[in-house]
């Protein structure tokens, strides 16, 4: 008999062990991602891939919350992008989506999670257009209504001296955006647009596109496209046009434009809403370590990837216990007070956020500073 309530009070202990909140396991939340882990866009792709698991394994690290990452390629394709939220949106254990890349995927995508009632979180998509296609729909990067205007402003009349400007964009809804709100900028400026040229995004001999705008003999060219400015850099510089400066809006400090385009790159100009450098040194700390694991140094695309992860992170926390789509999406439009690697964020009514910009060069092959934040007062 003693043994049986000595072997009765054992079993008591271990089940009250068990309910002791403190040895629980903390849950886990699943979260899709896409991005063009293929493609022309793949620099970009692997850039979000990295830097979501770094901050991943953060969080995890701290132990209240554990994400799982659950990575599709999109491959930069509006119809990939779509397929993959329609799977995301299918499985009932996704909890949000972070992606995509391009503004053209993240609109594919929108009338989907839009359905769902799932939250699609991009850190790049910066059509006006975008965020006000779903409730559910949200991103990070700045609105193309905001860096445009400033680039046709700041970098081009203001610091370049520009006065008679050739452009060159893809034909996407992100290129198109970035076309119509710089063009109608440079008309308040008073900046001569002498030619204007555009193109699919699977386009590679832009000899033709690049003659029409040499005809016109513009001062200066803006490219504006993501993944193939190397290419069009490096084939301006094959047809011999040596007496025009170039500038692009979209790529940002991508290192791809560096390696693939090498002394065709040097002066030109682009704008950037974060630059990693010295007088930065939380930022260079990070991108130090994103370069260890990536091979090559961040843009501020992998920067706002690493952001993405961190506001989901905070919505689900401040879900408290009843996590679900919608509590998240709550929480991040409501989020306030989160400063990030990128800096302050917090979502206007639609759902996207407005940016400041700097201007940032290219010199003996290395990307340089060129302006601070208040460059537009």
């Amino acid at each position: 008999m003693k043994k049986k309530l000595i072997g009765l009070a054992l079993i008591g202990a271990i089940v009250a062990l068990a309910a002791v909140p403190a040895f629980a396991a903390p849950k886990t939340y699943r979260i899709g991602v896409m991005a063009p882990i293929t493609g022309t866009n793949a620099e970009y792709g692997k850039g979000f891939q990295i830097a979501m698991k770094m901050a991943a394994d953060e969080i995890n690290a701290k132990g209240d919350i554990k994400l799982e990452l659950i990575v599709k390629d999109s491959k930069g394709d509006p119809k990939e992008s779509a397929d993959i939220a329609r799977q995301f949106a299918d499985d009932p254990s996704i909890m949000a989506i972070l992606g995509d890349f391009t503004s053209s995927c993240c609109m594919a995508a929108a009338p989907i999670v839009d359905e769902a009632g799932l939250v699609l979180l991009s850190p790049t998509a910066s059509n006006p257009n975008y965020a006000s296609m779903s409730k559910y729909a949200f991103s990070i990067m700045g609105r193309q209504d905001g860096e445009a205007p400033f680039f046709a402003t700041y970098l081009l009349k203001k610091y370049a001296g520009a006065k008679n400007v050739g452009l060159i964009w893809v034909n996407s809804d992100w290129g198109k955006s970035a076309h119509d709100n710089l063009v109608a900028q440079a008309k308040k400026e008073g900046l001569n647009v002498v030619a204007d040229v555009n193109y699919l995004a699977d386009e590679k001999d832009f000899s033709s596109a690049i003659a029409k705008l040499r005809k016109e003999k513009p001062d200066h060219i803006v490219i504006m496209d993501q993944g193939l400015v190397p290419t069009i850099i490096n084939q301006i510089a094959q047809a011999g046009w040596t007496d025009v400066r170039i500038t692009t809006l979209g790529p940002g400090t991508s290192e791809q434009i560096l390696n693939l385009s090498k002394k065709n790159a040097e002066g030109l100009l682009l704008t950037t809403p974060f630059f990693i450098d010295a007088d930065n040194k939380a930022a260079k700390a990070w991108a130090d370590r994103f370069a260890q694991i990536a091979g090559f140094f961040p843009t501020v695309h992998p920067a706002c990837a690493y952001d993405t992860v961190y506001l989901i992170a905070a919505a689900i926390r401040n879900s408290g216990d009843k996590v679900t789509r919608e509590s998240i999406r709550e929480n991040l439009q409501n989020i306030k007070g989160f400063v990030g690697l990128t800096g302050p964020i917090q979502f206007n009514p639609a759902g996207d956020i407005f940016r400041k910009y700097l201007i940032v060069a290219v010199e003996n092959g290395k990307f340089v500073r060129k302006t601070d934040y208040d460059y537009a007062k």
